[in-house]
């Protein structure tokens, strides 16, 4: 055997166990063991969605282009997995014979894909072709099995975004639960709601770092983003504890300190920092006049208030530290709807407050009764 033929037999032999790693940490390990493989095809397939992404004017057009780009990254991960295992072959099928690398490549691509046009009569390549020949068709079936574990996850993540919608508005914003719980006389509802959205945290942050292909799964409707979702969730909870900490559920305490766990492990994921124990003073990215203007949106509902302004500013910012980067970060890596309190984006993009519907009565169905708000400004 040449060296060349031995180095083509130990890369090939180090290629096949590479994407077998690959594939083993991505679709069997129930644990997130991203590879190099993986990550490399994820910004390769990234990178042209958000190019055209960040030159589109209107957040419903972009977020349009990149509602392809996470099923497609699954699509080249096979493709590339495939790929590698045929390089692979080719390169063992080439050092332990004695044909050309264009007849070793017919050999191992026949073989691999099953179709049987082409064989050979050494002992130790036949063995190299029934190891192809149950590559191909194992990979393949591997990431189908693939598939209903990611959509069960997407679809109970996008379940309870979808009926956030009733309850903070499209696209979701924090103040806006406690208002519209207030405003139609269902605040004793909360202790369940916080509940069901610290399982659903948790269950994010086990389902989203096993299989981080699923960050990249946007919602259904270009405004609503599950980020934006849990942002909003953990923006209500804290507010609620900020300006009226007797009356505010034990259950939103519980759900803040999911939210945020999950945010991190998510950041850790896809490799984001953070600071893991941020002091309860840090200034905050969102600005004191923007709260302010949270609190007179609940003033208008009458919300039961316990704190002043100034009082309860100096507790949310305590609550809010904990997760506001992360948030921050994950809504502008995954160029989420750019809501109220949600952070910036790449590229400028204008502000989106949430839809508010108007309260209209049997008897006068034409006439929109007070309290009736518009578009709210920040």
């Amino acid at each position: 055997m040449t060296i060349l033929r031995a180095a083509m037999v130990g890369g090939g032999v180090a290629l096949v166990v590479l994407t077998a790693r690959s594939i083993v940490g991505t679709l069997i390990v129930p644990r997130g063991l991203s590879s190099w493989i993986s990550r490399a095809v994820g910004r390769v397939t990234r990178a042209p969605f958000v190019f055209v992404a960040d030159r589109c004017t209107r957040y419903e057009t972009k977020d349009r282009v990149l509602a392809p780009q996470a099923p497609l990254t699954l699509l080249a991960l096979l493709l590339c997995w495939l790929g590698l295992f045929l390089v692979a072959y080719t390169a063992l099928v080439f050092g332990l014979s004695d044909i050309g690398l264009g007849e070793a490549l017919r050999q191992a691509g026949s073989s691999m894909f099953t179709l049987g046009f082409d064989t050979s009569r050494q002992a130790d390549v036949t063995a190299l072709e029934f190891a192809a020949a149950a590559t191909g068709p194992l990979v393949i079936a591997l990431q189908i099995a693939y598939l209903p574990t990611i959509y069960a996850a997407y679809n109970r993540r996008e379940t309870d975004v979808t009926l956030l919608q009733s309850r903070a508005g499209e696209p979701a914003w924090g103040p806006e639960v406690l208002a519209r719980h207030r405003l139609v006389n269902i605040l004793d509802s909360l202790p369940e709601f916080y509940r069901g959205w610290e399982r659903w945290a948790a269950d994010v942050a086990e389902s989203h770092t096993n299989y981080p292909s699923l960050i990249d799964f946007r919602s259904p409707r270009p405004l609503r983003s599950w980020v934006v979702g849990l942002l909003a969730v953990l923006d209500s909870a804290a507010l609620y504890l900020a300006i009226a900490p007797s009356r505010a559920p034990s259950e939103a305490r519980l759900c803040l300190r999911m939210g945020f766990t999950c945010l991190r492990e998510i950041c850790d994921a896809l490799r984001l920092s953070y600071d893991p124990d941020p002091r309860p003073d840090l200034l905050l990215q969102l600005e004191y006049a923007e709260f302010l203007g949270a609190v007179h949106r609940l003033e208008e509902v009458a919300f039961p208030m316990e704190r002043t302004p100034e009082e309860a500013w100096a507790h949310f910012r305590g609550w809010r530290v904990n997760y506001e980067g992360t948030a921050y970060a994950l809504t502008a890596r995954l160029d989420a709807v750019p809501a109220l309190w949600s952070g910036s984006r790449r590229r400028s993009a204008a502000v989106m407050a949430p839809d508010r519907p108007p309260d209209r009565l049997p008897e006068s169905p034409d006439v929109t009764h007070p309290p009736s708000y518009g578009r709210f400004k920040a």
